[in-house]
């Protein structure tokens, strides 16, 4: 097995010294390949050593503009220290340079949530839950996105879908719940407000939405 084959698996079991040993003797074997200067960012990312993790990266894209993955990485690097704008750069070039994966769309769709471009999130989200039909997490982002989008009918087909990948997601019973609300079913809503404390006793959202439709229907 190859020193980054192997560093890969030591940084997946938290070997992270044994992994940084390995990728290093990787990068002086071979200074002018990119991939082990990337394989040294994810792990400096991991270890939240960003500053490190971005020169990495850097080193990476001079040895190589088209190293999708580096600017994937440093987007990472980006997000992680909430500057997202900057991460959304790195994202874009990722995705023009080839990486057509979940992960990278559903990341630049994060960096557009958290600016509140719910709008300019949606085609990411959209493209990420096509690209991961199981990930439970990339699954509910896409829904919650539809619901701020106004798109109440699809979002709440997503959030069924989340209930199946995994049925004890309290969030996507609460969402489904604000989703009843929306169309004026208020004991349809107060069961899913249920449902989330059931399986989560302190979601403070549920706690409240529920309190406030028991106060409307016994008024």
């Amino acid at each position: 097995m190859d020193k980054l084959k192997k560093g890969i698996e030591e940084m997946q079991n938290h070997n992270y010294e044994q992994a940084a040993r390995l990728f290093t003797e990787a990068i002086d074997e071979n200074p002018k390949e990119p991939v082990g200067y990337i394989n040294f960012g994810n792990l400096l990312t991991h270890m939240n050593d960003y500053e490190r993790a971005e020169r990495f990266f850097n080193r990476a894209i001079e040895l190589d503009e088209e190293a999708a993955t580096a600017y994937y990485g440093l987007g990472n690097v980006y997000y992680e220290q909430e500057k997202y704008t900057k991460a959304q750069e790195q994202f874009i070039h990722a995705i023009q340079n080839g990486l057509d994966e979940a992960d990278v769309h559903f990341m630049l769709g994060m960096t557009f949530i958290h600016q509140e471009y719910v709008k300019l999130a949606l085609p990411y989200l959209l493209r990420a839950a096509e690209l991961a039909p199981e990930d439970v997490d990339i699954q509910f982002q896409y829904g919650l996105c539809l619901a701020q989008n106004g798109q109440i009918d699809q979002a709440q087909q997503v959030m069924e879908r989340v209930l199946q990948l995994e049925n004890k997601h309290s969030d996507a019973y609460y969402n489904l719940g604000v989703v009843s609300l929306h169309k004026e079913n208020p004991h349809e809503a107060l069961k899913h407000f249920e449902k989330a404390l059931e399986i989560q006793p302190d979601h403070m959202l549920a706690a409240h939405a529920k309190g406030q439709v028991e106060q409307a229907l016994n008024e």
